[in-house]
C-alpha cells in the first residue's frame, strides 16, 4: 500500500516498474522517513539501514555526490554499494548500484521519467496545466536557498487577470475557463525553461523567475504584458494584465517577499491596470555592493536551454558549482579545504552528468551518441588530471577556468552539445533578459 503522500504513484505499469526495478531503491521523504521500497532493496537489505548514518548523509547531499559505503545485507554479510540520490519534488529516489558500473543507467532514466510525470499531475493546475500552490510550496524553499548559496538572484512576478469578473459575467465561466487557458499559453511560450509558472487563484498567477533579478523581471514583465495586450482572443476579443514584481532581499522570509510583490501588484492595479509596478530592492544590489564577493563569475542564460529537463537542470548546477569553486580558488590561501570540495563536487558532478545524459541520448536514439561519449571521455580525463594537479597544489585560477569556461561550456555544452538539441522538440523562449 502506498504511503498518503505519494498517494499519485497509482499508475500501475510505473508503479510495478519501481517494484520490481533490478536495483534496490526506496523513495524518502524530507524528514528521512521511507515512503516506498521495492522489494529488490527489502530482500538484500534490513530497512532499518536507511537511518544509518552513512545513507543519512547521502540523503541530506543537496549536491548528490555518489558515495561508495559498506553495508550490511540481509545474510549478515557486508557488500560495498554506490549510494546516490534522484531528486523527484520535496523527495529522493536512493539508488543502491551493487555494480562496479552503472548498468541500468537507462532504465532508471525511463523510471524517473515516469514518477516525474506521475508528481508533476498531482502539482498542476487541471484547468490550465500550469503548476498549483502545493507545487508553489514544494518549490519556493529549494529556490531561495539555491539562490543564497550561489549567490544568484530569485524574482516574482505577481499578475491578474484586468477586469475579469466582466468577461465572467458576460460570456459565462466557460469562456472564463478559455480565457485563463490561453493566457497560460502566451506566458509559457515567453519565458524560460527553468521559470515556473503558477496559478495562485482564480485569475490570478505567480512566476517564479531563477538567476534573475527585478530590473530582468521587470523586462520580462512587460514582454508579458504587451504580448498579452497584443493577443486576440476569438471569443472576447482583447484583454489586458497587471504585473507586480519584487525580487527576494537576504534575510526575507517567504511570506515577506510575497507581500511585496502582492503590495506591487496592487499598485498597479490601482495605478489604471494593464501595467507593471516593481519593487526596486533584491539580493543583486545587495551582492553587487559586496567588494568581497568574487567578480569572476560565470552566468546562465537561457538560450542554453535544449528543453530536456535533466540535462538543462544538470547543466545549470555545472555554472552553480563552477561558480562555487571559482569563489573557493580566491580564498585557497585562506581556506584550502574549501577548495578542495568544491573542486571534488564539480568533478563528481561533471562526470556524473556525462553519464546521465548519454543515457538520456541513448534513450532517444542519438545517432551520434558514439562520438559524443568519445567526447566525455576526454573530457573526464582531464578533468581527472586537473584533480590530481589540484592535490599536489600545481592548479592555477587560468587552468580550472579555462577548462570550465572554454572547454566544458563554449566548446562542448554550446557547440557539440547543441548538435543533439533537435532531438527534443520543445518551443524555447528567445527574448533576452
Amino acid at each position: 500500500m502506498l504511503n498518503d503522500d505519494i498517494s499519485w504513484l497509482s499508475e500501475a505499469q510505473t508503479q510495478d516498474m519501481f517494484m520490481h526495478f533490478p536495483l534496490p531503491l526506496a523513495i524518502v521523504g524530507s524528514n528521512g522517513d521511507a515512503k516506498l521500497i521495492n522489494k529488490r532493496f527489502t530482500a538484500a537489505y534490513d530497512t532499518s539501514c536507511l537511518k544509518s548514518d552513512q545513507l543519512r548523509q547521502v540523503l541530506s547531499d543537496p549536491d548528490n555526490v555518489p558515495r561508495t559505503l559498506t553495508l550490511l545485507q540481509c545474510n549478515d554479510c557486508q557488500t560495498e554499494v554506490r549510494a546516490h540520490t534522484v531528486k523527484l519534488g520535496e523527495d529522493v529516489i536512493l539508488i543502491l548500484d551493487e555494480s562496479a558500473e552503472t548498468a541500468y543507467s537507462e532504465e532508471l532514466t525511463e523510471l524517473r521519467q515516469r514518477l516525474t510525470e506521475l508528481e508533476k499531475l498531482s502539482s498542476t493546475d487541471r484547468l490550465t496545466g500550469a503548476w498549483n500552490r502545493v507545487h508553489f510550496d514544494k518549490t519556493i524553499a529549494i529556490e531561495l536557498s539555491r539562490s543564497i548559496r550561489y549567490r544568484q538572484p530569485v524574482a516574482l512576478i505577481y499578475l491578474d487577470i484586468d477586469h475579469f469578473k466582466r468577461v465572467n459575467d458576460t460570456y459565462g465561466h466557460a469562456v472564463g475557463d478559455e480565457v485563463l487557458r490561453e493566457l497560460v499559453k502566451i506566458i509559457q511560450k515567453n519565458i524560460r525553461t527553468s521559470d515556473l509558472l503558477f496559478r495562485w487563484g482564480g485569475e490570478e498567477f505567480a512566476i517564479l523567475v531563477p538567476s534573475t533579478s527585478y530590473r530582468s523581471a521587470a523586462t520580462l514583465s512587460e514582454t508579458l504584458r504587451t504580448k498579452i495586450e497584443q493577443h486576440k482572443i476569438d471569443t472576447v476579443g482583447r484583454i489586458s494584465i497587471s504585473l507586480g514584481v519584487a525580487e527576494h532581499i537576504p534575510g526575507e522570509n517567504e511570506g515577506a517577499w510575497f507581500q511585496r510583490a502582492d503590495m506591487a501588484l496592487y499598485a498597479a492595479k490601482n495605478g489604471g491596470r494593464n501595467r507593471v509596478v516593481v519593487d526596486p530592492n533584491g539580493s543583486s544590489d545587495v551582492w553587487a555592493a559586496d567588494q568581497s564577493a568574487t567578480i569572476l563569475r560565470m552566468s546562465w542564460h537561457e538560450s542554453y536551454d535544449c528543453g530536456e529537463p535533466t540535462i538543462d537542470q544538470e547543466h545549470r548546477k555545472l555554472f552553480d558549482l563552477a561558480n562555487v569553486l571559482i569563489n573557493a580558488a580566491f580564498k585557497r590561501e585562506s581556506n584550502p579545504p574549501g577548495f578542495d570540495e568544491a573542486l571534488k563536487k564539480l568533478l563528481a558532478h561533471v562526470i556524473q552528468h556525462f553519464a546521465d545524459e548519454e543515457a538520456i541520448l541513448a534513450h532517444h536514439h542519438y545517432a551520434g551518441l558514439e562520438v559524443h561519449a568519445q567526447a566525455h571521455k576526454v573530457l573526464i580525463e582531464h578533468a581527472l588530471q586537473l584533480r590530481d594537479s589540484a592535490a599536489a597544489g600545481g592548479v592555477t585560477i587560468g587552468e580550472l577556468v579555462d577548462f570550465i569556461a572554454n572547454e566544458v561550456v563554449a566548446r562542448h555544452m554550446l557547440k557539440v552539445d547543441r548538435e543533439f538539441y533537435p532531438l527534443f522538440n520543445q518551443s524555447l523562449s528567445s527574448h533576452s533578459r
